[in-house]
């Protein structure tokens, strides 16, 4: 090897490690420039009141484009949430009646992942993959004929659904003053599984118990989005949901940057 050729190659090191330090400067000054007004961010979804719920997220910035969040939503329990919508889509006036009656809270907590496109951490559109664990709760009566005995009763359910989802939300957030915030989350659809049994007790003789059957199955037959299946015996009533579960976030949020 030439003595000119290897001097070139130091030469081109040299440059290159001295551009490399370069970079990496710039980015630590673009890190702490862009943490000036904090790494954190506190925010409410203001538009979850429409569902009857509370959301908030926090949310830590962790490189010049990355930020981890972790949000947590409740709803108290009250009636179903958009019960007109539900109804279309369902044709029995039992399951009508039931969701009309039917009482429900839930609570969710839902660790993410941000990665912004844009200029900067918390500003921008951004990708965020999200694991998301649910419980449902839900308390209602469930009226039956029976027609023989010209006689309507009715049994009272109680339990909960657990819910395990995993997907992807896409969202953009904003700099509106020095130390407050708008994100909002465009849409964050999401797929998994959910498990959970709803229970009803009520003694009930060999006649009572086929009638019931026979309403009971033609009940969770109708139930949108959900697979369940039911049984029934001399103690009352059991429905078992256990399948896919589908849904989706989206939101407002208003943020305090500290």
């Amino acid at each position: 090897m030439s003595k000119n050729l290897t001097k070139k190659i130091v030469a081109l090191s040299v440059a290159s490690l001295l551009f490399g330090i370069q970079q990496l400067r710039a980015q630590t000054a673009s890190a702490d420039a862009s943490s000036a007004d904090g790494k954190n961010i506190l925010k409410w979804n203001v538009a979850a009141l429409a569902t009857k719920s509370y959301s908030f997220q926090y949310e830590r910035a962790v490189g010049n484009k990355v930020a981890v969040a972790i949000g947590y939503r409740f709803m108290p329990k009250s009636g179903i949430p958009f019960k007109s919508t539900i109804n279309d889509w369902v044709d029995d006036e039992q399951t009508e009646r039931t969701i009309n009656n039917f009482k429900t809270s839930n609570f969710a907590i839902t660790p993410e992942v941000r990665f912004y496109v844009g200029k900067g951490i918390f500003q921008g559109f951004y990708l965020a993959p999200f694991a998301r664990y649910a419980k449902y709760n839900g308390e209602g009566p469930f009226q039956y004929d029976i027609t023989q005995l010209n006689l309507s009763e009715t049994i009272y359910f109680k339990g909960g659904i657990n819910t395990y989802t995993a997907g992807l939300m896409i969202g953009a957030q904003w700099k509106l003053t020095k130390l407050l915030y708008l994100d909002w989350w465009i849409v964050g659809p999401n797929y998994g599984t959910a498990k959970g049994d709803l229970t009803g007790q009520k003694t009930l003789n060999a006649l009572e118990q086929a009638e019931f059957k026979k309403q009971l199955d033609d009940f969770v037959e109708d139930l949108p989005l959900v697979h369940a299946t039911a049984q029934v015996d001399g103690n009352g009533a059991n429905i078992h949901i256990k399948g896919p579960w589908a849904g989706a976030r989206a939101g407002l949020n208003i943020g305090f940057r500290f």
